[in-house]
């Protein structure tokens, strides 16, 4: 039953406190979150894409 439950929410990347974590955590890190903005940003360009087509279609 163990393996039903959802893993617990992994510590938020930014807004932490950041002084109790090593070199190479510091590093990993910020891997992490260029790694999260490459996907934020390709999913806005999707979206802006989307809500662009959709503005041309209604455009009367």
């Amino acid at each position: 039953m163990e393996e039903d439950r959802p893993a617990p929410p992994a510590e938020p990347l930014a807004g932490g406190d950041l002084s109790r974590l090593s070199v190479a955590e510091i590093e990993t890190r910020i891997g992490q979150l260029k790694a999260e903005i490459v996907r934020l940003e390709e999913t806005l360009a999707r979206k802006k894409a989307s809500l662009d087509a959709a503005n041309a279609a209604f455009k009367f």
